[in-house]
Parts: C-alpha cells; sequence; structure tokens
C-alpha cells in the first residue's frame, strides 16, 4: 500500500526525482562473449530458415503470432517486413564460434517516455535452445534497457498455457504479475496472457547471478555448467 499521500488525504505513487524521459532503444549490435545480438538483416533469412528447420518437434511456431512458413521464400518475405519495423525492433542472435544467425528476438512495446519496454518474439533454433547463447542472448537485452537506457521496467508475456516459456522468464528472474484474460486472439484461438517483469530495483541482483553463472570458470572441459543460475524472483 501507498505510504504517499497529496494535500487532500488521497494515497498516491511514490516520487520518481527528475524523471525526464529514457531514450529509445538503439538499433545497434549487443556483444557478449558466446554471441552477438545484432540488428536482424535480410541477410539472415536463409541461415534462419535453416537453423529453423532443424526443429524436428513441429513445436517451434506454436505460440508464435507468425510462423510456421511455408519455405525460404516465405520466411524471407517476412524478414524483409521485421527489418522496417521500428516496434518490435528484430534482433539476430550470431553464434561468436562460427558466425551463424542462430535466433530471433525483439524489444517491442517500447516506452520511452515511462521506461518500460517488453522482450518478444523470441524464435530460438535448436542449435540456440539450452545453451548458453540463448541465456547471454537475454542478459544483453536487459543489460541493453536497464544499464545502457536507464529503463524502470522489463516486461515478458506469454501465451499462459506455454509452460516452457513460463519456466524460462522465472529462470531468467522475472516476476510474475498476473493473468489478462483473453487478452489476444491469434491463429483464430483465444490467448490468456500471463504477465512476468523486471524492475531496475531488482537488476543489480539478477545482473550479479548472470554475470557469475555466464562466466567461463563455470563451465567444465566438456561444457557443463558447474552451478545453476540463480535468480530467485521477488514481488518485493
Amino acid at each position: 500500500m501507498s505510504t504517499h499521500h497529496n494535500d487532500q488525504g488521497q494515497p498516491i505513487g511514490a516520487p520518481v526525482p527528475n524523471w525526464t524521459c529514457c531514450a529509445t532503444i538503439p538499433k545497434t549490435p549487443m556483444r557478449g562473449r558466446t554471441c552477438d545480438v545484432v540488428p536482424l538483416e535480410p541477410t539472415h533469412s536463409a541461415a534462419l530458415h535453416t537453423a529453423f528447420s532443424a526443429d524436428q518437434t513441429g513445436t517451434l511456431w506454436t505460440y508464435m503470432p507468425t510462423g510456421p512458413f511455408s519455405d525460404a521464400s516465405a520466411y524471407a518475405a517476412w524478414v524483409q517486413g521485421a527489418c522496417e519495423s521500428k516496434d518490435p525492433l528484430f534482433f539476430t542472435v550470431i553464434d561468436k564460434s562460427n558466425g551463424n544467425p542462430v535466433g530471433v528476438a525483439s524489444f517491442l512495446r517500447i516506452q520511452p517516455e515511462n521506461g518500460v519496454a517488453e522482450v518478444g518474439f523470441i524464435t530460438f533454433s535448436p542449435a540456440l535452445q539450452r545453451t548458453v547463447m540463448a541465456t547471454e542472448a537475454m542478459y544483453l537485452m536487459m543489460a541493453r534497457v536497464f544499464d545502457e537506457l536507464g529503463y524502470r521496467r522489463y516486461e515478458w508475456k506469454c501465451d499462459a498455457l506455454n509452460d516452457p516459456s513460463r519456466r524460462a522468464a522465472e529462470r531468467l528472474g522475472f516476476s510474475y504479475d498476473g493473468l489478462f484474460k483473453q487478452a489476444l486472439v491469434y491463429k483464430g484461438r483465444n490467448r490468456d496472457t500471463a504477465w512476468f517483469s523486471i524492475l531496475d530495483k531488482d537488476w543489480p541482483r539478477i545482473k550479479a547471478a548472470f554475470e557469475n553463472w555466464i562466466a567461463p570458470e563455470n563451465f567444465d572441459d566438456a561444457g557443463q555448467q558447474r552451478h545453476p543460475l540463480a535468480v530467485a524472483s521477488t514481488d518485493t
């Protein structure tokens, strides 16, 4: 409950001293140890389509608003449009070991005036799923909004039935905010949307956990982690 009140005795939100506005998110690369997250380009489409085609489960596009795509040209047409978008602002995850594009993610619902942005359209190929790169890519995007730009809130939203996405959000340090029932209609079906977030006050703790986990010494000679990513979510 708020401990702040106006002159009429009404509870009001806590002051945000000297707040003006954050910069918009730039379309520039984010460099990491195992991967780079770079602006999506049409030249990435063929390699991305090949990477996505390695999915044997048939589940890659189930909860995405787009896809699956009939062929490489159909995906290339989607990439062309995505490259021209400013919100969502699309990026490609590049495997630094070989230079291959292996996934896509975006910033969206970007609100510089409020210091709020969302991560979404996360499409990770089998070559990226469950890798250090996948976690580091998410860390790099968080570091951009919090460290570089001073945003106050970073959001993750997903179909409430998408258990892998919900587990990923919690593993990465997002706190569950609630359920928006009948929030969307996509692919001809209802979507109840689960909301998660990280706040700026929680970022230092979460950042430290990421950096400890990503450090080379946390992995043995076979590339297996010595200690899991330990980011405890909090609602305080």
